[in-house]
């Protein structure tokens, strides 16, 4: 007789693996079915390897641009992209490697290989049935591909590439087009261009970061001309076609006209979002639902439309990060092992871009509070007026903070600046404890400190700002 589990969670990723701990945690014989490495995108090809590249891409940057603003002089300084390729791959097997520690600890079970759905009750794993008393799907999500460009435009390891294989490319292009303004494309902007790339964007929406506070994308969008990278904002690839050593990419404005134009360039970075990984795992054999884009349709519960049968993560669509993700691991298996969880609020969650300048965001935009008809107040403060921003010569950024007008609630909260993506989490505490601007600044921050840009731009919403 099958061995019986009490949970089978499919997928390791930041949901998974965090959802296989949690429910052995809880006395829940657990197992955990991974064809890949333990950790899933985040760790080994996405959040931990890019965050480490851009870790490297910021000090050159500071060392080629602002080394002399510390009295600081080098001759011949070279930045070896290759060295921090192999850099970010150690920090990445260190920490999938603790993943598998984290199994053996709590008594997760991985299984080795891919897995479907055979029934309510039964995983297959490579021709092996395992039987469980609950599932939790977290499959994640993959890359998007660019659409229409032919055959010699398909994505490779080399000319055309998608983020798993930029992640691991040992050199830098002299010359790169990204597909996609939005965290990928912004982020890998950042590295290249701080290693001497010749950086353009070509986002098909209006603005960088199209889905984020507009105030930040223009901000954004200032600070990378500035740097020279070229940000074709309301453009659609029509073409990348490898010629060569080159790619030719046409490039088409979406407005009436359709003027069109062609950048070659060295390589091509399709950074275009992710699709969920739901086909082929078994869901037509019990009946799950997905919405038209493939994303499983779940309650405030994780629960998909059939018992037993819980969906984390990307492959539901609620929110692309790893800690939404693992909160909604969390949340699942408490579920199953019989504790109350309430209700995840995704608009709330904290939604961090690591490019230089970090920007960091929570909440509702401005634009989305017009088109809601809420009533709001604004407060603003500039990092050119705070003194350990000026210090670390990081004054480029400001906070911004959206409060509604009748109760005071924080509404959203935006920031762009360095280490912003650090204190976004001040205003998720807020959020939790229905806190106020008046609260915001009246806790002490400590002097000198960025965060002390918080209580100001707290202050402001109420008019009473000290240092601007």
């Amino acid at each position: 007789m099958a061995e019986q589990y009490d949970v089978i969670v499919i997928g390791s990723g930041p949901g998974g693996y965090v959802a296989a701990i949690r429910a052995a945690q809880l006395g829940l014989k657990t197992a955990c079915v991974e064809v890949d490495d333990l950790g899933g995108v985040c760790l080994n090809w996405g959040c931990i390897p890019s965050k480490t590249l851009l870790a490297n891409a910021e000090l050159v940057n500071n060392i080629r641009n602002h080394a002399r603003d510390f009295g600081l002089k080098f001759d011949n300084f070279e930045a070896d992209y290759e060295v921090a390729v192999k850099r970010s791959r150690r920090v990445v097997k260190k920490l999938t490697g603790g993943v598998g520690f984290l199994f053996k600890k709590y008594g997760v079970e991985h299984i080795k290989g891919y897995g479907t759905i055979k029934d309510i009750h039964t995983v297959t794993v490579e021709g092996t049935d395992y039987s469980t008393k609950n599932i939790v799907i977290a499959t994640g999500a993959t890359w998007n591909r660019l659409p229409d460009v032919g055959a010699e435009g398909e994505i490779d390891d080399d000319k055309i590439v998608a983020y798993r294989q930029a992640i691991v490319q040992e050199t830098i292009p002299n010359r790169v087009v990204i597909v996609g303004g939005s965290v990928i494309g912004v982020e890998f902007a950042s590295v290249y261009a701080a290693y001497g790339a010749e950086v353009t964007i070509v986002e098909y929406l209006p603005r960088l970061i199209p889905f984020e506070d507009s105030e930040l994308s223009a901000e954004l969008t200032k600070i990378y001309q500035k740097r020279g990278i070229n940000v074709l904002a309301g453009h659609a690839v029509k073409k990348a076609l490898v010629d060569g050593d080159a790619v030719k990419v046409t490039v088409e404005t979406v407005s009436s006209d359709g003027e069109q134009q062609v950048i070659e360039t060295d390589r091509v970075l399709v950074a275009l979002g992710v699709k969920p990984n739901s086909s082929n795992i078994g869901l037509e054999n019990v009946g799950v639902k997905t919405d038209k884009r493939g994303n499983i349709i779940i309650d405030d519960h994780m629960r998909t439309n059939v018992a037993n049968i819980y969906a984390i993560g990307d492959v539901t669509g609620k929110l692309n990060l790893a800690h939404g993700a693992s909160h909604m691991g969390v949340a699942a298996v408490e579920l199953i092992g019989g504790l109350e969880h309430f209700p995840l609020d995704y608009r709330m969650m904290p939604r961090p871009y690591f490019c230089n300048p970090n920007i960091a965001a929570l909440g509702w935009t401005e634009d989305e509070l017009k088109e809601q008809g809420i009533e709001y107040n604004v407060g603003r403060f500039p990092l050119s007026a705070n003194g350990k921003a000026l210090g670390a010569n990081e004054p480029d950024g400001w906070i911004k903070i959206l409060a509604g007008k009748q109760y005071g609630e924080i509404l959203g909260a935006h920031m762009i600046g360095h280490g912003v993506t650090e204190m976004i989490s001040e205003f998720s505490l807020a959020h939790e404890l229905e806190s106020t601007p008046t609260e915001l600044f009246s806790a002490v921050h400590p002097h000198p400190t960025i965060s002390e840009a918080i209580g100001e731009a707290a202050r402001d919403v109420e008019g009473t700002p000290i240092n601007f």
